[in-house]
C-alpha cells in the first residue's frame, strides 16, 4: 500500500489516472475516502485522520454519514482502539459504518469488529471504466432530461430523491439538507450533483466527485414510479460524461448487488470489494 499517495490524494487533486495506472485500485478507494470524508469536513462536524485510522461524524443519524476509513491496526493495539472508537460513537448515539478494503490492516479485521458487536452488512464491489469507451453521445430515455443542481430548489429535489433512494428516513431532511448546502451548489467545483426530471417531473440523482485522478460517481437514485425504465444508467452515463469534459480518463463506483449486472453491460468491471460493518450508535 502507498500510504504517501493515499493521503495526498485525500487532501488534493493528484494526476488523472488511467486504468492502466499501477495504482489504480489504491486512487479508487481513495476517491470513496475522500467523498465520504467530505461529511466530517463540513462546517461544524468532526473529521480525526489518525496514523491508524480516518473517523468521519456528521451528526446525522444515519450510518452512511458517519464512519471509520483507512483503519491500519496492529495486533497489540486492535482491540482497544475497536472499543475506543465504538465508545465514541455509542456515546454520540450516532449510527456508523466501519468500511474495510485493500487498505485495512490487518486483512482479517471484519473478524474483531464482529467480535466487538458490529454486523457485517456485505461487501461492495468497487468498480471502474475507462471513460475512452463510453459512448460519446446517448440518447436519453423518452421524456427524461438531466440538469445540473445549482440552486436551493433543485437541491431540495435532489436530497428527497436520494432520500427514497437510500431509505433514508424522512425525519432526516431538514439535516441532510444542511449538510448538502453546506458543501456547495456550485456546479464547476470538485463535487457536482445531476438531477433527472420526467415529464417535467424530478425523479432520478447522480454526483460526480472528482479526487485522486478519478471521477466517482455516487447517489445514484430513482424514484420508485420511475424505475425500469433506464434513468439510472442515463445518470450514470451524464456524469461519466461531464468527467470525460473535464479530462479524466477513469470513471469509478461502488455498486450495490442488484446493480452489477447493469454496470457491467455499461463496460464498469470490477478491481476490488469494500465491506461494510454497521454499529448502531447505541449501548447494548
Amino acid at each position: 500500500m502507498d500510504v504517501q499517495f493515499l493521503n495526498a490524494g485525500l487532501n488534493e487533486m493528484n494526476q488523472v489516472l488511467h486504468v492502466s495506472t499501477p495504482n489504480l485500485v489504491t486512487a479508487l478507494e481513495t476517491n470513496m475516502f475522500g467523498f465520504l470524508m467530505k461529511f466530517g469536513r463540513a462546517p461544524h462536524r468532526e473529521l480525526y485522520e489518525g496514523s491508524n485510522l480516518i473517523r468521519f461524524t456528521s451528526g446525522i443519524s444515519f450510518p452512511f454519514f458517519n464512519g471509520v476509513l483507512r483503519a491500519q491496526l496492529n495486533s497489540e493495539s486492535i482491540d482497544t482502539i475497536i472499543t475506543e472508537t465504538l465508545n465514541y460513537y455509542t456515546a454520540h448515539q450516532i449510527p456508523m459504518f466501519w468500511w474495510t478494503g485493500p487498505a485495512t490492516q490487518p486483512p482479517d479485521l471484519g473478524i474483531h469488529l464482529e467480535a466487538q458487536g458490529l454486523i457485517s452488512k456485505g461487501e461492495l464491489p468497487v468498480m471502474a471504466i475507462d471513460l475512452s469507451a463510453v459512448p460519446q453521445e446517448e440518447s436519453l430515455p423518452a421524456n427524461l432530461e438531466i440538469t445540473l443542481v445549482n440552486d436551493i430548489e433543485s437541491l431540495k429535489h435532489w436530497v428527497r430523491i436520494a432520500m427514497v433512494g437510500f431509505e433514508i428516513p424522512d425525519e432526516i431532511f431538514d439535516d441532510l439538507f444542511e449538510l448538502e448546502l453546506s458543501l456547495g451548489i456550485d456546479s464547476k467545483q470538485q463535487y457536482i450533483r445531476f438531477l433527472g426530471w420526467w415529464k417535467g417531473l424530478p425523479v432520478a440523482t447522480s454526483a460526480l466527485y472528482l479526487d485522486a485522478g478519478v471521477a466517482g460517481i455516487y447517489y445514484v437514485a430513482t424514484l420508485p414510479e420511475a424505475r425500469l425504465q433506464g434513468f439510472a444508467t442515463a445518470m450514470v452515463l451524464a456524469a461519466l460524461h461531464k468527467a470525460r469534459a473535464l479530462k479524466y480518463y477513469v470513471g469509478t463506483l461502488q455498486a450495490s448487488q442488484m446493480g452489477v449486472n447493469v454496470y457491467n453491460r455499461m463496460g464498469f468491471q470490477e478491481y476490488c470489494k469494500m465491506g461494510l460493518y454497521l454499529w448502531t450508535g447505541k449501548p447494548s
